[in-house]
C-alpha cells in the first residue's frame, strides 16, 4: 500500500510539474482517498482499492497532457 501511495505522488509530481494548483489538488485527493480507506480490513476491498489506485496511476502517466501557452494563439 505504501509503495503505491509513494508511486502516485511521484507520478503526480511528474505529470503536473510546474502547475502548483494541480499539484496541490492531486496531493490532497491522493491523501484524502488513502486516509478515507485506512481502516479497511476486508482483503477483497483492499485488493479492489489497490487496483483502482494502480489504474489511476497508469491513467495519469499515459493520458494527462499539460499544455503551455507560448503565444496568444499557440499552445
Amino acid at each position: 500500500v505504501l509503495k503505491l501511495f509513494k508511486l502516485l505522488h511521484r507520478t503526480r509530481k511528474e505529470v503536473f510539474k510546474n502547475d502548483t494548483r494541480a499539484l496541490e489538488a492531486a496531493r490532497q485527493k491522493i491523501n484524502e482517498e488513502f486516509r478515507n480507506n485506512q481502516d479497511e480490513t476486508a482483503e477483497e476491498k483492499i485488493k479492489e482499492l489497490l487496483e483502482v489506485a494502480s489504474d489511476v496511476e497508469v491513467i495519469l502517466r499515459t493520458s494527462v497532457i499539460q499544455a503551455v501557452h507560448t503565444d496568444s494563439n499557440k499552445i
